[in-house]
């Protein structure tokens, strides 16, 4: 047992660095990363190599993060949910006074992670292979004031899903924030832009941050 934390669970660790968050209302500020390894969907445009990692005490990723000495953390992954001790390791964060953020794709109930975590989900559009996989009892447990929900759109197709599912769960009165995030060198960003005004969609239309600053290519950012 780890003799700072009280804890031996064990979590699959792809990664662990800090950049400048990408993605999300938080985008532009400092932000540990902490990227759990495997995921339950293989999404056609994934950018994420996420199936190995190595075994880490939750004291032992508490330890690294402490080291970067930056407030704002997130969880992702591959699909941090997946692994028992995620929820754990997300408590002790807070605990220890984190501004804690998690990521997840959509497949899996959210209803385990601490209610002060914000809960960024990933809902799964046509054009990825896995909209079928979605858990839409998801939609009932956001957080209104906290939560986010991202559309990672590749094509006209995938948007026009986006903006009826927006519409019809009337996300705007569900979660925090609403956002449309082109797959990467896939969609036309004026087109989507235009699209967006065009139907007065109560979005945020969200580019990769990191990807701008650093290409498309670029690991550990």
């Amino acid at each position: 047992m780890d003799s700072v934390t009280g804890t031996s669970k064990m979590l699959e660790i792809a990664e662990i660095f800090h950049s400048i968050q990408g993605e999300s209302t938080h985008a532009g500020r400092p932000c540990t990363f902490v990227r759990l390894a495997g995921c339950n969907l293989e999404c056609l445009w994934c950018d994420t190599n996420h199936t190995c990692g190595e075994r880490w005490t939750v004291g032992a990723v508490l330890k690294k993060v402490e080291h970067y000495g930056c407030n704002l953390v997130e969880i992702t992954g591959g699909e941090p949910l997946l692994q028992p001790a995620c929820t754990e390791l997300a408590q002790c964060l807070l605990d220890e006074g984190y501004t804690v953020l998690l990521e997840t794709n959509g497949s899996l109930p959210i209803d385990t992670v601490p209610s002060e975590v914000v809960r960024i989900m990933d809902l799964k559009c046509p054009d990825s292979g896995m909209m079928s996989r979605m858990h839409w009892p998801n939609m009932d447990l956001l957080h209104a004031g906290r939560d986010e929900v991202k559309f990672v759109v590749a094509s006209r197709g995938d948007y026009e899903w986006s903006r009826e599912i927006v519409r019809r769960f009337k996300l705007e009165k569900r979660c925090a924030a609403i956002l449309i995030s082109p797959v990467w060198g896939r969609i036309n960003l004026q087109e989507l832009a235009a699209w967006i005004l065009e139907d007065r969609l109560p979005v945020r239309l969200q580019l990769q941050m990191h990807k701008v600053i650093w290409g498309p290519d670029a690991t550990g950012v």
